[in-house]
């Protein structure tokens, strides 16, 4: 196969340190406070440690960017899009003061992992979305330095704020629009599943894992059918690890709502897929099923492949070989969209 292959996701776990390195000592204090008490709201050790975080997760790449490289070649990866596990917007809008200085430390500190080779490591810069005013002037700033990405909350609800319907984030969606940079939304662990996650009787949260790529149909629901892209039509959102089968059902059963059981979407000039397939992207890891027979429900240049390195399900150090595997009889001009084609037009690369 020619063609690069990016991953359009994977992962770093910045330390505090690392963060408070580019804040001022006096915020140090508060940011601290507000971090804990973020975690003793969400009660992040209420029993998580039952999922198994996997052997990789020990590996240097996973903090250290040049170690994070080298893992990349063994691989064969040309770029990656980075996600930070720490989750920024879900804590410093609980800063006293300083919320809007450690914004900018949080989003530095990343700039310092990716300054290593900023063409093959692509980190995701994190927008808080409480103070509409200082996430459009974070925007505008990572912006000059050079973004390729940014990352906003999948569920504003989780923080207290209105869905992304609201016209309180217009500005924002503005601001994004004219950067020409993508909205990525990450999912992973939310409050809409604590509930569920007390009670899954797994072991290692069988249950519950499955749901969090399922419960972005409530966010892609909200993107669409919400108007959102209507309004916006320039906007590029990225769902990140929802996988493909049940998005393939999701887009044909919202477009047969209109079709056949005449539902009405006010916002909506046009059928729910419409929007989808200008202006959503959805990643995925090992899905042979999907790719196979549903790339086209799906979208061919709606797909995203993955690594998601260093997490359990990475394909790392295996991903030729399963990409190879997915994409046996798929034409070699739809497989270099899929694994790097795609990716390389959604971030500019």
């Amino acid at each position: 196969m020619t063609g690069r292959i990016i991953s359009a996701d994977s992962h770093v776990n910045l330390s505090h340190q690392d963060i408070k390195a580019h804040l001022a000592a006096r915020y140090h204090d508060e940011y601290d406070r507000a971090f804990s008490r973020w975690s003793n709201r969400r009660g992040d050790n209420d029993g998580r440690q039952k999922v198994n975080l996997g052997s990789h997760m020990s590996r240097p790449g996973y903090r250290d960017a040049a170690a994070h490289i080298v893992d990349m070649d063994t691989d064969g990866i040309d770029a990656e899009i980075v996600y930070c596990e720490v989750s920024a917007f879900r804590y410093l809008y609980l800063m006293s003061e300083g919320g809007p200085e450690a914004t900018r430390a949080f989003n530095d500190a990343l700039g310092d992992y990716g300054s290593v080779d900023p063409k093959r490591l692509i980190v995701s810069y994190q927008i808080p979305i409480h103070d509409i005013d200082n996430a459009v002037s974070e925007v505008e700033r990572v912006a000059a330095t050079g973004a390729k990405s940014l990352q906003l909350p999948v569920f504003p609800t989780e923080l207290g704020l209105p869905d992304y319907v609201d016209e309180r984030y217009d500005r924002l969606w503005s601001a994004i629009q004219a950067s020409g940079l993508p909205i990525c939304c990450h999912t992973g662990f939310n409050t809409h599943l604590d509930d569920l996650h007390r009670r899954d009787p797994t072991p290692q949260a069988g249950i519950t894992i499955p749901m969090m790529a399922l419960s972005c149909a409530e966010a892609l629901g909200m993107w669409i059918l919400g108007g959102l892209l209507e309004r916006f039509p320039d906007l590029k959102v990225v769902f990140v690890e929802p996988g493909l089968g049940w998005v393939a059902w999701w887009v044909r059963y919202v477009d047969v709502m209109v079709t056949k059981h005449a539902y009405v979407f006010p916002a909506l000039s046009e059928l729910p897929s419409f929007y989808f397939h200008r202006n959503i992207f959805v990643t995925f890891m090992e899905e042979v099923v999907a790719v196979q027979h549903l790339r086209h429900e799906v979208g061919v240049s709606n797909m995203l492949w993955a690594t998601d390195y260093p997490h359990p399900p990475t394909t790392w150090p295996h991903s030729q070989a399963i990409i190879d595997e997915q994409f046996h009889s798929v034409p070699d001009e739809e497989r270099q969209l899929i694994v790097g084609g795609n990716a390389a037009r959604v971030w500019s690369l």
